[in-house]
């Protein structure tokens, strides 16, 4: 039996990180995988969901050329070079994972591992022991039992990927960030999408302002979008697909090609020994302290399995303090109130800590300012006036409580709101740091201008 001080359990970018984080600190490590290195997210998820939204968004700019004094003949997509040409990065990210494995002597176990007692993983019949065992294994789709996926009318976002035809029409079920991609992706490229969401607002989670221009910008492109709404049953009997739909007026019968579920996920806990070795679950997540260990000493669970939001950038940072702690190092927990969200439709949604309605709910008295990138130099500049940067200080200390933006490359500019909070920032020392210009950045700074009503470009 080979014996590691680490085993791994999954490859995603929880736990490919941790197993990298781990052979840095000095451990031997294992990873297990029983499909390919990287997981979801580089394989069906974050990453070419993300090349996907770069051709939709490459197509968009050829289709409005002449908005930048260009002209382009007859701008056409080819579906399934597309598809292909995402497939091709996500294949990039994985060789990628492999080299990292190999530099960093992880040794990669290729099988189905369940979990056993006495800290030990078996692999396809074969048992490999470890003095500490961290559980990473990602999550799926979740499936609603009035929209069963059968893989073909009825699908997740991982057919959503490699359809081998572009439906005409789509109805996509649920509005949070899978949904909403697809939904920009698929209206981009000419198939006439549909929007259903439970809620009464479109991306829930966010700010009610960024949901509304959302919602706008959805509406002008052609999306159409019912919220308030459920799907109670699916007919797949036909040629398409009908679904049933029960609003505030009735019910309603949608027809398409396809209907896309996007409703969430859901961990990936069973069958894979957790009842035998004793490991506390509730609900599909497994229960971990602060340092990630389960009741069970040796057994340590991290990313979408446990209580956290389920986000590949906090997957990775909870390995890696997971495995900093076990090196003894001095660590602290992680914060999940500072942990930025970002959707990749166009325009982009990011956002972090707590919304307007969030803050007046907890009784804060705060400053809110607002800055439109529709009097940005460089939003105009580059054609993307859509949008704003909204942020929200305590009125009494200064405290930046939260930053919500949508517009273009607004996730890339997310980090500086992070970064902010976590080294305790006031709104004038945010208001005092030069910003360059001309960026979209700078409407950061406006915004916080605003909140304190010395904003210059409004």
């Amino acid at each position: 039996m080979s014996k590691y001080d680490i085993i791994v359990l999954g490859s995603g970018p929880g736990g490919y990180v941790t197993a990298i984080r781990a052979s840095q600190l000095g451990f031997k490590t294992a990873i297990v995988e029983k499909e390919n290195l990287g997981g979801v997210c580089l394989n069906w998820g974050c990453i070419p969901t993300k090349a996907l939204l770069k051709s939709a968004q490459v197509f968009e700019y050829l289709k409005h050329a002449e908005d930048y004094g260009l002209k382009v003949k007859d701008a056409e997509h080819d579906f399934d070079a597309v598809v292909k040409r995402s497939r091709g990065v996500a294949d990039g990210m994985s060789k990628g994972v492999q080299f990292l494995m190999k530099k960093n002597k992880i040794d990669v176990i290729e099988g189905y591992g369940t979990l056993k007692p006495a800290k030990k993983v078996e692999v396809d019949g074969t048992e490999y022991s470890a003095d500490n065992i961290i559980i990473a294994t990602g999550a799926r789709s979740r499936e609603l039992p009035s929209l069963p996926q059968d893989g073909e009318k009825v699908i997740g976002y991982r057919q959503a990927m490699t359809l081998k035809k572009q439906p005409k029409k789509m109805i996509v079920v649920g509005s949070g960030a899978i949904g909403v991609e697809f939904a920009y992706f698929y209206n981009s490229i000419g198939t006439e999408v549909t929007i259903v969401e439970y809620l009464p607002k479109i991306v829930p989670v966010e700010d009610d302002d960024v949901s509304k221009q959302l919602e706008r910008s959805f509406t002008k492109s052609g999306i159409n979008i019912m919220t308030s709404a459920e799907v109670t049953s699916v007919d797949t009997s036909g040629k398409g697909v009908k679904a049933t739909v029960k609003t505030s007026k009735g019910e309603e019968v949608l027809e398409a090609d396809i209907i896309l579920s996007a409703v969430g996920i859901k961990s990936n806990i069973e069958n894979i020994g957790l009842e035998d070795v004793g490991i506390v679950v509730d609900r599909d997540k497994i229960i971990v302290n602060d340092f990630y260990q389960t009741n069970i000493p040796g057994y340590y669970a991290i990313g979408d399995v446990t209580p956290g939001q389920a986000l590949a950038h906090v997957a990775s940072a909870e390995g890696i303090l997971c495995v900093e702690k076990l090196a003894g190092m001095h660590v602290e927990a992680i914060d999940y109130g500072n942990i930025p969200g970002c959707t990749y439709c166009s325009p982009e949604i990011a956002s972090v800590g707590l919304t307007e309605k969030q803050a007046k709910d907890k009784g804060l008295d705060i400053k809110v300012g607002k800055f439109p990138f529709s009097a940005s130099g460089k939003a105009s500049a580059g054609g993307n006036k859509e949008g704003f940067v909204k942020v929200i200080f305590d009125a009494k200390y200064g405290e930046w409580l939260g930053c919500h933006m949508i517009g273009a490359g607004v996730t890339d500019m997310i980090a500086e709101a992070v970064l902010g909070r976590k080294l305790e920032t006031t709104g004038h020392e945010v208001l005092k740091t030069i910003h360059p210009h001309p960026t979209m950045s700078e409407a950061v700074m406006e915004a916080v201008a605003a909140a304190y009503d010395e904003v210059i470009h409004l």
